[in-house]
C-alpha cells in the first residue's frame, strides 16, 4: 500500500470540497482498503465520511429513504424493509460476510469495483484498471464473466448484490455536489462497458449519494431474492434473480425481474416481465416467460452455462413465491 494522507470531515459540503483528482471517499472501507492493498487503487488523499449526517431510514407515502451511510446489516433488518421489501434484505444478508455487512454502506455497495480477477491483478492488462490495456478475460479464464452488456473492452461482471434487487424496484440515488442535488434513476446510473469500460458510473466529480429513494410499490411484499453460487457463505453470484409479482385472482397483473452475476451491470429482464403480464401465474407461465432471458447473450468459452443457469435461476425465485 502507497502512502496517502487521511482526513475525516464533518459535513457533506466538506467533503464535497475535498473531492479532486487523486481523492477517495472512505466509508466502510470494505472494498478501497483491499483495493489500496493490492495497489490497484492508490489514492494521494482519502476522505474519512462516516460521521457524515447520511443515516437513517424514513418511510412515507413517497416510499423509502435510505441514508448512503446506513450500514448493510441494519438495513436488512428494519422491520419495513424485511416486511414490504423482502426483496431488498434478502439480497442484503446474500452478500459478503456478517462482519463485513456490519461495517459496509449502502452508497459504497453500489460503487463497489467488479471482482474479476484480471482487474485485480496489477500484473495482468485490464480496460478497467489501465484503459487501452486489453481484456484478458476474453480469451482467458471466464467461468465468472458477464454474458450481457458485454463488449470487446471488457466482460467484468458487476458485483453488488443490492444493486441487482434495487433495479428491480426501479429505485433513484440523491446525488450532492457544489453545484447541488440531482436524482439519478439506478438503471441509468451504471454505464455499459463500451469502449470506455473504466467509466462505470455517472457519478460526476465532486459529487457524493447521499440518498437511496426506494419508490412505493404495495405489491413488493411479494419479492424474493435468489442467489446461486459456487459456495452459500461470502461467494459471488454466478447468478442471481430479484423478483417480484403482482399477483391477482391467479393472473399476473405486473412483473419485476432483474438479475446478477450475468451482467456487466445489474439487469432488467423487461422481456421477462412482458411475457408473464396477463398470464396465470404457475410453473408453466414461468418457464415460457424465462426462455427470454436468454437473448442478446453472448457466451465465452467458460461461460456458456449462464444462459441456462439464468433461465432456471428465474424460474425457482418465481415458483418460490407464494402465488
Amino acid at each position: 500500500m502507497r502512502a496517502f494522507s487521511l482526513t475525516a470531515v464533518p459535513s457533506v459540503e466538506d467533503a464535497v470540497q475535498r473531492s479532486r483528482p487523486g481523492s477517495a471517499y472512505l466509508a466502510g472501507a470494505t472494498t478501497l482498503v483491499d483495493l489500496m492493498k493490492l495497489e490497484v487503487l492508490h489514492p494521494n488523499d482519502v476522505v474519512d465520511i462516516n460521521a457524515l449526517p447520511l443515516r437513517g431510514i424514513t418511510v412515507s407515502a413517497d416510499g423509502v429513504r435510505i441514508g448512503a451511510l446506513e450500514r448493510m446489516s441494519d438495513v436488512a433488518a428494519h422491520p419495513h424493509i424485511a416486511a414490504q421489501y423482502p426483496v431488498i434484505a434478502q439480497a442484503l444478508l446474500r452478500s459478503a460476510s456478517q462482519q463485513i455487512r456490519t461495517m459496509a454502506s449502502i452508497g459504497g455497495n453500489l460503487l463497489q469495483r467488479t471482482r474479476c480477477g484480471y482487474y485485480r491483478d496489477v500484473t495482468t492488462p485490464c480496460n478497467k484498471r489501465e484503459p487501452g490495456s486489453g481484456c484478458p478475460a476474453l480469451a482467458g479464464g471466464n467461468r465468472m464473466h458477464a454474458v450481457l452488456g458485454t463488449s470487446k473492452s471488457c466482460v467484468a461482471t458487476h458485483a453488488s448484490d443490492l444493486a441487482v434487487a434495487l433495479i428491480a424496484l426501479d429505485v433513484s440515488l440523491r446525488l450532492y455536489s457544489d453545484a447541488g442535488t440531482r436524482t439519478v434513476r439506478l438503471a441509468d446510473f451504471y454505464l455499459l462497458p463500451g469502449e470506455t469500460p473504466d467509466l462505470e458510473h455517472d457519478l460526476r466529480p465532486g459529487e457524493l449519494i447521499t440518498e437511496v429513494l426506494v419508490p412505493p410499490l404495495d405489491w413488493a411484499s411479494r419479492s424474493v431474492y435468489l442467489k446461486i453460487r459456487d459456495r452459500e457463505s461470502y461467494e459471488f453470484a454466478l447468478c442471481s434473480a430479484a423478483v417480484a409479482l403482482d399477483v391477482r385472482d391467479g393472473v399476473i397483473a405486473d412483473a419485476r425481474i432483474a438479475l446478477g452475476g450475468v451482467g456487466t451491470v445489474p439487469w432488467r429482464m423487461r422481456a421477462v416481465e412482458a411475457a408473464l403480464r396477463g398470464a396465470r401465474a404457475g410453473e408453466a407461465a414461468f418457464v415460457a416467460a424465462a426462455e427470454q432471458a436468454a437473448d442478446g447473450m453472448k457466451l465465452l468459452s467458460d461461460n456458456g452455462f449462464k444462459a441456462t443457469l439464468a433461465t432456471r435461476t428465474i424460474v425457482r425465485a418465481l415458483l418460490s413465491l407464494e402465488v
